[in-house]
């Protein structure tokens, strides 16, 4: 009887020792958990609640140590249940970052659109301010008075120079500017001139200024009639 009693209390010693040795039913799942949210940034997003989560999970691995299974298995669900809350607001944390991150990436390039714009802008009008300066250099030139040339000293002699003929004494700005006109020349001067294809240097010849539209038309029709050759 007394063996017999003996086997019961060594088996049941057994049993409670196989039960010792089991693992807890939530540390996997809690552990799979810290690793997770580590691989999904919490604990750089979140770092306080990360602790807080890795707090319960050492817990729950201290209450293991010392064989108090039911303690720690309680630890290692909060670890769980906190994970999941973690989770939740590093996923909001990561979608409200890159909604941050387009919203900021659109005003630059809004930002950038209005500075183009404004390049293009200034460049037209300093195109428009070019343009408008030239067409008005351009017209300022275009009215600008041309200088008036001199009218001649119309003279009443002519000194006969070498090589020089009636005609073109008679072409000179400053005698009639006309070569045709050369016969009014030559009958003013008949008492010194014989053949009006001859003249010599330093004769002084009278230039009539008495002539009228008669005596021009009359002059020319004369010099077509007798040219100077």
């Amino acid at each position: 009887m007394r063996l017999f009693a003996r086997l019961i209390i060594l088996l049941l010693s057994l049993s409670a020792a196989a039960c010792a040795t089991q693992p807890p039913r939530f540390r996997d799942e809690a552990a799979a958990k810290l690793d997770q949210l580590k691989l999904e940034g919490g604990e750089r997003l979140r770092p306080a609640e990360y602790a807080s989560v890795l707090q319960a999970f050492l817990k729950g691995d201290a209450y293991l140590m010392e064989s108090e299974q039911e303690e720690a298995d309680r630890y290692f669900q909060m670890t769980i249940l906190k994970g999941d809350l973690l989770a939740q607001e590093v996923a909001a944390e990561k979608a409200r970052r890159l909604a941050e991150a387009a919203r900021l990436a659109e005003e630059q390039r809004r930002a950038e659109l209005e500075r183009l714009a404004r390049l293009e802008e200034e460049r037209l009008v300093k195109a428009q301010a070019a343009e408008k300066a030239r067409r008005e250099a351009a017209e300022a030139e275009r009215r600008k008075v041309r200088p008036v040339a001199k009218e001649p000293v119309l003279v009443a002699s002519w000194t006969v120079r070498r090589g020089e003929s009636l005609p073109l004494i008679a072409s000179r700005p400053e005698v009639y500017g006309d070569r045709n006109l050369w016969p009014l020349i030559y009958r003013a001067n008949r008492d010194q001139i014989r053949d009006p294809k001859h003249i010599w240097p330093g004769q002084v010849l009278r230039v009539p200024r008495n002539a009228g539209r008669d005596d021009f038309a009359e002059a020319r029709r004369y010099a077509q009639d007798h040219p100077l050759h």
